[in-house]
This record gives structure tokens, sequence and C-alpha cells, in this order.
């Protein structure tokens, strides 16, 4: 399975992956729920990820850079989603480290024109066995760095990009 962008992507860098709301999303207030966000951006990541040949069948030992934790999570709702149906989830990496990872999203509409929240995540790689950081395999820096958002990637491996105090 590969993930294939929404359309001839209206973003400048990274990939649009199409997510759905549904009618059980919503809040009592007709909004989209604030714990859904998160949750959708992770689907699209794990989506995303999926289709570059990366996947999990509960075994941590053999799941490679698919074993990770979550260091830091942020998101800002920037305005609400009222109503199902399909949107989308733009992705880009915006450091990448010897065992960190942050990436950055928005969920938006779509076409990509619209942002109702956007957000980071720093991810560190772990080692299965000892829980401890390892690196990222050179497989997983590949795909990663297709999605560098052009202003990280100018800035190289600077210090803040390596999550190893996980």
């Amino acid at each position: 399975m590969s993930v294939e962008p929404l359309q001839a992507s209206t973003v400048p860098y990274g990939e649009l992956v199409s997510v759905t709301v549904h009618f059980d999303d919503l809040d009592a207030l007709g909004m989209l729920h604030n714990s859904r966000y998160p949750l959708l951006a992770e689907r699209a990541w794990a989506e995303y990820w999926h289709g570059q040949g990366f996947t999990f069948d509960g075994d941590w030992a053999a799941a490679g850079d698919m074993c990770n934790v979550i260091k830091e999570m942020k998101v800002s709702y920037e305005r609400p989603i009222t109503r199902p149906g399909r949107y989308a989830a733009h992705l880009w990496v915006e450091r990448l480290g010897r065992t960190g990872l942050t990436y950055g999203f928005r969920l938006c509409s779509a076409d990509g024109t619209e942002t109702y929240a956007q957000g980071h995540r720093v991810l560190v790689r772990v080692d299965a066995q000892t829980l401890r950081p390892t690196p990222w395999s050179d497989r997983a820096r590949a795909v990663a760095d297709r999605l560098l958002r052009p202003e990280a990637s100018d800035a190289g491996m600077e210090a803040g990009a390596d999550a190893e105090a996980a």
C-alpha cells in the first residue's frame, strides 16, 4: 500500500494525507472533540509510514524504526471543524537527529488551504530491549529526509534535533 497525495499538492513541502471526521467524533457542541485532532494526525502519520513499508505486527523486537516513544506533543487549535467529512493532515519533518525526530502537522481542508489545528510531535527511536534511545535506520532517515521542511533542511542537524534526553 502506498499513500497517494490528495491531488497535485497545494502544499509547498511535505504531504497531504486524507483523514475522515465521522459524526461520532463531534462533541455535544457539534465540534470535533479536542482529543480527536492529535488522533487524526497520529493516524495520518501511521498511514504514511505504513505506505512507505514500515509496519508493526505486534513484535517489538522486529519493529525496528516503529519502536519509538513520544517525548513531546503540542497542538494549537485555530478554528473548529464543525461537520463530518473528508479533511487532510499536512505532514512534514521539522528536525531529524540521530535518535530523535520532530514532525509538524496541520489538520486542514482536503485541499490544504484552510487550517483547523497545527502542531508538532517529538519522537525518540528506542531499542525494544533496553528502551534506551537508538539511531534511526538509514531507510527511515531517507524517508524522513524527503519530508524535511525547506527551512529545516537548511538548518542541518543542529543540537536541538537529537532528543536523546528522553
